[in-house]
Parts: C-alpha cells; sequence; structure tokens
C-alpha cells in the first residue's frame, strides 16, 4: 500500500510542488495543476486534437463498410477484428512498455497509426470498395493502438506527482470524453460537405500532432540499473501474478469489470429508442441516450476540483462505481426521456470519477517496472467489459424487457461492489 507523501520528480527533474488551497468556484473547477509540468502539458495538449480526429475515423470505418454492404452484421464483424489485436497487443504491449524507452515506443506506436490512418484515406480514395482491406487496416490499427495506449498511460506518472495523478487522469479522461462527443458529430457535419475519405486523412494529420508532442518529451527509460529484460509470455504472465498478489490492483480491475458488464445498457439503447422513448421521436431518443453518458463525463471532468484533491482513492471508487449502479437503475426506472438523460449523465459524473481514481491506484500502487503490464491489462479491461456487457443486456433485454434488465443490471452493480468492498478491505484502506 502507498501511503507515503510522494516527491516525484516530474519530467524536467524538479519535484512537483503543491499549490496552496483553491478558494471560492476554483474549488469546483477543473484541477489544472498538472498543466504547470511541461512534459505533461506536451503529452496531454496533443491529446485536444486526436481524440477528436480518431473518433473521425471511428465513425468513417463503419459508415464505410456499411455502404459498401449495407449490412449490419459486416459492421459488427469488422468491430471484433479489430478487438482481438488490441487485447493481444495491449497485453504485449504493456510488457514492452516495461522494457524500453517508452518515449521512443510512443513514437513509433503513433507514426504507425498515423500510417494507417493514411492508407484509409488511400484506399478511399481509390476506391477499392473492399471490405477485407478494411478489415486488415483496422486490425493494424488496433494493434498500434494496443501497443501505444500502455505505454502512454504508464508514463504520465512519470510526468507528475503521485498526488497530482487523480488531477492529471481528470484531465486527460475529460479531453477523451469531449472528442467522444464532439468527434462524431463533427464527423457527421463534415461528411456531406467534404467527403467520408477527407475525414481519415484529417486524423492522419492530427496525429503529427502527437508524434511531435511526443518527440519534445524527456527520455523515460526503465528505472533502475538491472539487466535488461525482453518482452515476452513470462512477463505478461508475471504482469497477472503481480495482480493476483496486490489486492488493490485486482479490486480495481473487479470493480470496473463489476460496473461494466453488469451496468453498461448501450446495447438495449435502440430498443428503449422505438419502444419507452418513441413518443419523442426514435432518432431524436436515440442520440439522447447515446449522449448522456459522456456528457456527464464532460462534466464530472469539467467540475473535477470536487474530487481530483482527495486522498482516499479506495472509497473513491467504491463510492463512484456504487454512485454508477444507482444512475443505471434509476435510468431503467424512468419512463421520462429527460429524467431518463439526468439520470445517465449521473451515470457519467460517476464513471469520470471511478476512472480517475482506478487510473491513479493502478498508477501509484504498482512499481514503474509493472506499469505498463497494469496499464495493458487496464486497456483489455476497459475495451472488453463493455463487449461483454453489450451480450448480457442483448439477452437480458429479450427474456425480461429492456427496462427490467437496465434496472436489474444497475442494482446488481451495486449490490457486488458493496460485497466486494466488504469482503476486501485493502481497497477500503487505501489512500496516497
Amino acid at each position: 500500500m502507498n501511503t507515503s507523501e510522494s516527491t516525484t520528480e516530474t519530467g524536467d527533474g524538479a519535484p512537483a510542488a503543491d499549490n496552496p488551497p483553491r478558494r471560492g468556484w476554483r474549488r469546483w473547477a477543473m484541477d489544472t495543476r498538472p498543466l504547470r509540468i511541461p512534459a505533461y502539458r506536451r503529452l496531454w495538449s496533443s491529446t485536444i486534437v486526436t481524440s477528436v480526429g480518431s473518433q473521425l475515423t471511428a465513425v468513417a470505418v463503419p459508415k464505410q463498410i456499411y455502404d459498401i454492404t449495407h449490412s449490419s452484421a459486416w459492421v459488427g464483424y469488422a468491430s471484433l477484428a479489430g478487438l482481438v489485436p488490441m487485447v493481444v497487443f495491449a497485453l504485449w504491449g504493456g510488457a514492452v512498455a516495461d522494457t524500453v524507452d517508452r518515449r521512443k515506443l510512443l513514437l513509433v506506436t503513433n507514426i504507425g497509426i498515423a500510417v494507417t490512418s493514411l492508407l484509409f484515406w488511400a484506399q478511399a480514395v481509390g476506391g477499392l470498395d473492399s471490405v477485407v482491406v478494411l478489415m486488415v487496416l483496422l486490425a493494424l490499427q488496433q494493434a498500434f493502438f494496443g501497443l501505444n495506449s500502455p505505454a502512454r498511460n504508464a508514463s504520465i506518472a512519470r510526468l507528475v506527482s503521485a498526488r497530482e495523478l487523480p488531477a492529471a487522469n481528470a484531465l486527460s479522461s475529460t479531453v477523451m470524453q469531449t472528442g467522444l462527443v464532439a468527434g462524431p458529430l463533427l464527423a457527421g457535419v463534415l461528411i456531406p460537405v467534404i467527403g467520408l475519405p477527407e475525414l481519415y486523412l484529417i486524423d492522419a494529420l492530427a496525429l503529427c500532432v502527437t508524434v511531435w508532442a511526443v518527440f519534445r518529451l524527456p527520455a523515460l527509460p526503465p528505472l533502475g540499473d538491472g539487466p535488461a529484460r525482453r518482452a515476452g509470455v513470462r512477463e505478461i504472465a508475471d504482469g497477472f501474478r503481480y495482480i493476483s498478489g496486490h489486492k488493490v490492483l485486482l479490486l480495481s480491475f473487479l470493480a470496473d469489470i463489476v460496473a461494466m458488464v453488469f451496468g453498461m445498457p448501450r446495447a438495449l439503447f435502440p430498443q428503449l429508442a422505438a419502444q419507452t422513448y418513441d413518443g419523442w421521436g426514435e432518432g431524436l431518443a436515440l442520440g439522447v441516450l447515446f449522449a448522456g453518458i459522456p456528457v456527464g463525463a464532460v462534466l464530472g471532468g469539467l467540475f473535477s476540483g470536487v474530487f481530483s484533491r482527495a486522498r482516499r482513492h479506495g472509497w473513491m471508487v467504491i463510492g463512484a462505481v456504487v454512485g454508477w449502479g444507482a444512475a443505471i437503475a434509476g435510468f431503467g426506472l424512468s419512463g421520462n426521456l429527460w429524467v431518463a438523460l439526468a439520470f445517465l449523465a449521473a451515470g457519467g459524473v460517476a464513471d469520470m470519477i471511478s476512472m480517475v481514481f482506478r487510473g491513479a491506484i493502478l498508477l501509484s500502487a504498482a512499481t514503474d517496472e509493472m506499469r505498463g503490464r497494469m496499464q495493458g491489462v487496464f486497456t483489455v479491461v476497459v475495451a472488453g467489459g463493455p463487449r461483454l456487457a453489450d451480450v448480457l443486456h442483448g439477452t437480458a433485454g429479450s427474456l425480461f424487457g429492456p427496462r427490467a434488465a437496465v434496472a436489474g443490471g444497475g442494482a446488481l452493480v451495486v449490490v457486488l461492489m458493496l460485497a466486494l468492498a466488504a469482503a476486501v478491505p485493502a481497497l477500503r484502506r487505501y489512500r496516497i
């Protein structure tokens, strides 16, 4: 357990100092202390552009596949084609991130993602109309993303102090959630104006900003003077053994699995829009439902000063997951679209808080030589949980009805999280 006051050095070699307490309305606003550190500021600022750019590609790929096949099934197959390499390479990429200079790994992988976006653009401009080519490129892109994400997340703990990790995670998560809202909206506006191929090109150009920002980061080699290690199956297995031996880390992963698998109801949004909220118009209802959680997460990030200085990280995770479950249960019970939006937005705030403190726990409770592997597992859990939820909620919705499935899932999240917190005190006791 990490209970000491951290004096972690920033990327510029200076110890991070705490600011005096903020007064008035500033206590509620986002905590921007990490942005005073030049290295973190470079890493964070690059995500402002790329978080939107990546969503342009995320919209363009399924749109192009549907235009070619006129089949939603092929869109689903493409998603699976991207998930498998992402999972494999995230696990391996976490091991790689613990054995090499993370800055160099970020450079290589970001360049790889940018080149893939250019290839997406080339095939669209060339009019190949090949689903196979699109799926291969998507698999390649997700493989690079799997290698990139653990190194990127693990690097944050080398750039800011342990006390500032929640604030740094809130800043990064807010930008990502804003991209989830703004990116698809921008794609919908741009496709009729400039065409679908140009979305890929915009994403590639945005990634050039990321490459330049990463190039200006300090070197991030493995700490310590031990012998050089290789990134193989043994190292990946060591990561899982490390998790099983540290209850705080294990509980942080289980908390996310419980919240997402049993409490993420997005697979039922189309049915709810068509049946429960059809009085407001099916299209409007569907858009509101999909926007609810990201909008709440963005609001949570903008007012993260309320919680980002908390030191009892374990209790923050427990409270956030319970709050998420309660909000989803309330959403399932609501028959009014705007009440449903309020519950989804509340769930988004709770999800943001959970994300911030789970991320902080993973970076502070793990040693630097294990942080890459922890972030690799984190990437897999974050990506895989909602997909398992799609299957579970889709099945439950068919058997019991969508509202009962959503409300029951939210209630189950509350019960399971409280049971885990009661059974394993390590998470309750964890603080910085």
